[in-house]
């Protein structure tokens, strides 16, 4: 997804979307951490922020994306006591090396981003960035990709005078990946101001294949609320 399509309808789709329900789960599996949290794919830092407020831990943001960084660093600015404590990290993932090892690694709405090679390459690195112990979260949906559907509406904010509506059809869909088109749209009544589209692929992994790369990377599963899952470093 380009960035700079998607990003002005980020916040707004997102806090109608996956945000909620992650400010109400994952509290519960980071409040007993005290130092250190490495968040993969902090985004416009929905969930750093969060983060902040439930631990005092020391918070490694890691976005590699330009224009999500941007935003990202305005959130911080408008918390001066955040800018003490959260170190934003441009690099990609798989490069992270962080100076000593972190108590938690958390990674919302991610992995649906991340190629089967990518994905599987990126459980040892961030097992070399834990400690022993270390916690491992993650959103997770079951079921596998979505199948082909027409155009359809996800979501639909009014700011202003003006409308912002995302809408999403899926072009094609296999045994893990599956394509998707996004329009973008700004509108005032029936008057379409702005409309831009983009598309990409995203990745839903069956439970199984998971489950062997982290036991693989050396980790063990552990619980956690419904839509997450979370694991330790052996």
């Amino acid at each position: 997804m380009t960035d700079f399509v998607a990003l002005p309808f980020y916040d707004l789709t997102h806090e109608n979307g996956h945000v909620p329900e992650i400010r109400e789960k994952l509290p519960a599996l980071v409040t007993g951490v005290r130092r250190s949290i490495l968040e993969v794919g902090a985004g416009t830092g929905l969930i750093t922020e969060s983060l902040a407020h439930w631990t005092p831990a020391e918070i490694f943001a890691l976005e590699p994306s330009a224009g999500m960084r941007g935003v990202l660093m305005s959130r911080l600015c408008s918390h001066p006591e955040l800018l003490k404590r959260v170190t934003v990290l441009p690099c990609d993932a798989l490069s992270v090396d962080l100076d000593e090892p972190v108590e938690a690694a958390v990674m919302i709405n991610v992995m649906y981003s991340l190629e089967p090679d990518y994905r599987k390459r990126l459980w040892p690195v961030l097992a070399g960035q834990l400690e022993p112990g270390g916690l491992l979260v993650f959103t997770w949906r079951d079921g596998g990709p979505p199948a082909p559907g027409p155009l359809r509406q996800l979501d639909s904010r009014r700011v202003g005078r003006h409308t912002y509506t995302l809408l999403s059809e899926i072009l094609d869909s296999g045994d893990e990946a599956c394509l998707a088109r996004f329009v973008y749209r700004i509108s005032a009544g029936d008057k379409i101001i702005s409309e831009e589209e983009d598309s990409g692929y995203s990745y839903r992994p069956r439970r199984d294949v998971i489950q062997r790369e982290l036991v693989g990377a050396g980790f063990t599963q552990t619980d956690a609320p419904e839509g997450l899952l979370a694991w330790r470093l052996a």
